[in-house]
């Protein structure tokens, strides 16, 4: 059986029986955990070897986890800050910033791996513009050259511990003062202004090869009435075409009150892979995840399946070995004391 093009949430700590019906689902490829599926390191460990022995290929397993305010596990693992402290860095010193980000990269997804799991919705593309309350210190810098660089070297280090990157949230949510959580953003500027900025981080990455990007719930009217996560004009024409992005696309969560534009939640999921997406998300809303997989109808996409199993995670530590590593401990040393203290000798 292949990977589905849907990944949905869970509601607790523990599968249900229902769950694991759903997981067996042939358009389920993948399950995104929050805080309500965390109790400790252990039990997350378990879950996600739970979730990992249901099917061949094995489904992902992925999470929100950059640190500062989008954080789901807490207890156990190192209490990350905003990458934004990382563009102070790379402003007093551009070396040390990159270095710093490197480790940054390495350190959350070393953790992750080390409790099974295979990806995190990480870096953000988007322009810290002071503009966006949703985005705001979530990104690395307002200069789209910068946040290139340093989200090229969190990738670097992700995939140093054996996780891809996921860039979000293309083509750039950072001007817009709107929450897609809560509303359909607006962003009314011309492309050749998005070109200019919000854009670049998101080409330089491309040709980096980052594997996954995520799509904004925005709409670009002088570009494409639709949201952007919906349009095919801004997936295929110019994600694929124009930037030339080889990787997986993933819709933002097609709960969120930003994607209601495109109606009930299977014509949200509908759409959204029609428009280019390879996989949709139905995260938070149980009803509407099993909506999608009772009227989506049959899926099969043998480059998305692809892409979707490049996705999963390699070099899964245990977490005695974790706990017992100096690189482990200079790294979280590292993270946790940069501003008082010079970057340690890490051969990142």
């Amino acid at each position: 059986m292949s990977l589905g093009p849907v990944m949905i949430g869970l509601q607790g700590c523990e599968l249900t029986q229902e769950e694991r019906d759903l997981l067996r689902h042939p358009l389920v490829g993948g399950v995104i955990l929050f805080t309500r599926n965390f109790e400790s390191i252990d039990q997350l460990q378990a879950l996600n070897r739970q979730i990992h022995a249901l099917r061949r290929p094995r489904l992902l397993v992925a999470v929100d986890h950059e640190g500062g305010r989008v954080q789901r596990f807490r207890d156990g693992f190192t209490h990350l800050p905003a990458v934004r402290s990382l563009g102070y860095r790379f402003d007093q010193n551009r070396d040390q910033g990159l270095r710093l980000a490197r480790i940054s990269g390495w350190l959350m997804a070393i953790e992750l791996r080390s409790a099974g799991i295979d990806l995190s919705f990480a870096p953000i593309l988007d322009l810290d513009c002071g503009v966006s309350g949703v985005i705001g210190d979530r990104a690395f810098h307002s200069d789209p050259e910068c946040v290139a660089e340093l989200a090229r070297a969190y990738m670097i280090g992700m995939r140093r511990a054996g996780m891809e990157a996921t860039g979000k949230h293309f083509p750039g949510h950072g001007s817009v003062a709107a929450d897609s959580h809560r509303e359909l953003p607006v962003d009314p500027r011309p492309m050749a202004e998005l070109l200019a900025r919000d854009l670049v981080p998101f080409e330089r990455l491309s040709h980096y090869g980052i594997a996954a990007l995520m799509m904004a719930h925005v709409v670009y009217p002088e570009i494409d009435t639709r949201p952007a996560g919906f349009s095919c004009t801004w997936i295929r024409d110019i994600l694929r075409d124009r930037l030339r992005f080889q990787g997986l696309v993933f819709s933002d969560d097609l709960d969120m009150a930003g994607a209601e534009w495109a109606g009930d939640p299977e014509a949200r999921a509908r759409l959204a892979l029609e428009a280019g997406c390879d996989m949709v998300l139905a995260c938070n809303d149980r009803s509407a995840a099993v909506r999608i997989l009772d009227h989506l109808g049959p899926w099969d996409d043998p480059v998305s399946h692809l892409r979707l199993i490049r996705m999963h995670g390699r070099n899964k530590p245990t977490r005695d070995r974790l706990g017992r590593s100096q690189h482990w401990k200079k790294a979280v040393d590292t993270v946790l004391s940069y501003d008082q203290n010079p970057l340690l000798d890490m051969d990142l």
